[in-house]
């Protein structure tokens, strides 16, 4: 078949790798979409599983951080488009051993940027290509109580291993933009949450302790607050910026949905009708804080709601009740994940 674009997707069976390529295959039937994952433990072939009989729709499994692999990848299918997600992106592992955070997030993504340099300078220039990061509202930093939301211009100040890890590579992609004159742009969004996410993130752990009858381990005293997103909102914005988004660009993207982690908690425990007999106290186990646990997040998204028209179309109830249905409905998954969580 002759296809209209041809875009390579990193980590596409990771959690928001899995839902944009299927938001992308089932709304452009012209466009060929082609997975590129590694398939570590973050990485479920399940996740993409209702894709495999697609016709604009391939798999390949290799590291980002392989040149020979990657660039086998654009030769075959020709890749004019590369939306780039494949990351470790866990603050606490990377607290525990930040190497492999070093390793795929900084050195991977050189890699697909240079093999997609190499490789559209050799085959006619940049005319009609696209390399988008996707990337994080970490790299920010905290904000406290009274601070106004992270905007585009809010200088960078990571605090974890994994969030310097993404700092480096925003910079390496738009020293890529400056440099060789690439096609680039960068998303930095804020927690997503939603159906088939690894257990090893607050809300699908929380749902999947709670089906397991098990406590939920909460860090300090709950009180650091997140923006909160659902993950098909995310992907209406990245398929927004990669059509209408400016070269050269950082977009913020966030659910103007800020809450605690205890308020996010007990919205799952009420969501799931635990006996009302039970107190909260019951589900939940306060841990000790994390090494550098920033406070708050938010994100001010004003720029791509004004340039781009993009808006969340869920409220976090809407995107809470989907949610707890496929965890629900899909035990089996859980239990399968739940194998590979980091206590």
């Amino acid at each position: 078949m002759m296809f209209d674009k041809k875009i390579l997707v990193t980590g596409g069976c990771g959690f928001i790798g899995s839902h944009l390529l299927r938001h992308l295959v089932n709304k452009y039937q012209g466009y060929l979409i082609v997975n590129f994952d590694a398939l570590t433990y973050a990485g479920n072939p399940d996740n993409v599983k209702d894709l495999e009989d697609k016709q604009n729709y391939a798999f390949e499994k290799g590291d980002i951080c392989q040149p020979e692999t990657v660039k086998a990848v654009f030769k075959r299918y020709h890749i004019d488009t590369v939306i780039h997600l494949a990351a470790e992106s866990h603050v606490d592992r990377s607290i525990g051993n930040s190497y492999p955070f070093v390793k795929t997030n900084i050195e991977g993504t050189w890699n697909v940027l240079e093999t997609a340099r190499n490789y559209w300078e050799e085959t006619g220039g940049f005319d009609g290509k696209r390399f988008h990061h996707v990337s994080t509202d970490e790299v920010y930093g905290a904000l406290g109580p009274d601070d106004p939301p992270f905007t585009e211009e809010t200088r960078y100040d990571p605090h974890s291993p994994y969030s310097a890890s993404k700092a480096s590579s925003d910079h390496l992609v738009m020293a890529y933009g400056d440099t060789y004159g690439m096609p680039v742009t960068i998303s930095n969004c804020s927690n997503n949450y939603g159906p088939n996410q690894h257990p090893e993130k607050l809300i699908p752990k929380t749902i999947s302790r709670l089906l397991a009858g098990k406590k939920i381990p909460v860090y300090g005293t709950g009180q650091n607050v997140r923006d909160w997103l659902y993950v098909e909102d995310h992907c209406n914005a990245i398929d927004l910026i990669l059509h209408n988004g400016k070269i050269g660009e950082t977009y913020n993207i966030g659910g103007r949905c800020e809450l605690s982690n205890l308020e996010v908690v007990t919205a799952i425990i009420d969501a799931m009708m635990v006996p009302e007999e039970r107190e909260y106290s019951d589900y939940i186990d306060f841990v000790e804080d994390r090494k550098g646990h920033d406070f708050r997040y938010a994100i001010d998204s004003t720029k791509l709601e004004r340039e781009l028209g993009w808006k969340p179309e869920h409220t976090f109830n809407e995107g809470m009740e989907k949610t707890v249905r496929w965890y629900r409905e899909n035990r089996e998954w859980v239990i399968n994940a739940l194998k590979t969580e980091k206590s």
